[in-house]
């Protein structure tokens, strides 16, 4: 038994959340997809690493039926790059990384200036070695959702699930982008990822379709949720061929 139930004409919309945020995250948009009859899963993404995560990914995509379209925010894109089945036919990154084989999300962001993420973070060492890393949640409104409500970045600064420290330094595999027709979505004031190096993946990738949200924060799909739908439906349809 399947996950989720096939409709007619729409693909399977898998949502992959990066670090520091959690499936919620998506709440916005998953209203809107649902309304439109879209089957959809929010991913739990683990952020232990990327060969990890995507394996996860996969896991999960194995019990999916039909065409999926894949979604990934910022570190989730690492994951869908990496994660990608055949049943994937489209991949949207909104706000995320799209690496090359061999590069890390620590490369990519440090690529050009503007990124100020390494400044807001602390680490909580794990029993088994390495760290996990959070934003300070005092410093997790400016640095990452610097246009949503203060109110709405409290709450996602106190439910944000770390990342390992390994993991941003882990280089990618070969990429489902390469293979697959891809839609970019990002904020041109986002700290995390400079706005040039979303530029730079987009472009390298063939982007069918890029959107630069003018004053966007890394997390400019929360109060934008409806350019993200927007994206994800353009993708939906050349995967039917509507």
């Amino acid at each position: 038994m399947s996950i989720t139930t096939p409709a007619a004409g729409r693909p399977t919309v898998v949502l992959v959340h990066g670090a520091f945020a959690e499936s919620a995250s998506w709440s916005g948009v998953i209203e809107k997809l649902l309304a439109d009859g879209f089957p959809v899963i929010a991913l739990a993404n683990p952020l232990r690493g990327v060969a990890f995560d995507a394996g996860y990914l996969r896991d999960v995509l194995g019990d999916v039926s039909g065409d999926i379209v894949l979604v990934g925010h910022s570190y989730g894109g690492s994951v869908i790059s990496n994660g990608a089945t055949d049943a994937v036919k489209a991949l949207v990154f909104i706000g995320a990384f799209a690496p090359e084989a061999g590069e890390s999300a620590a490369q990519l962001s440090g690529k050009y200036e503007g990124g100020s993420l390494g400044d807001t973070l602390t680490a909580v060492p794990l029993a088994e070695g390495g760290n996990d890393l959070y934003i300070v949640q005092d410093k997790y409104h400016g640095q990452f959702a610097a246009d949503s409500s203060a109110e709405v970045a409290a709450v996602m600064a106190v439910t944000q699930r770390p990342i390992t420290e390994a993991a941003l330094n882990e280089p990618s595999g070969e990429p489902a982008w390469k293979t697959r027709p891809s839609w970019f979505l990002f904020g041109s004031a986002d700290k995390n990822i400079p706005a040039e190096a979303h530029r730079f993946m987009a472009e390298r990738a063939g982007s069918k379709r890029t959107v630069e949200l003018e004053g966007g924060s890394h997390t400019v799909g929360i109060p934008e949720a409806g350019h993200v739908v927007d994206l994800i439906r353009e993708a939906a349809a050349a995967v039917s061929g509507e």
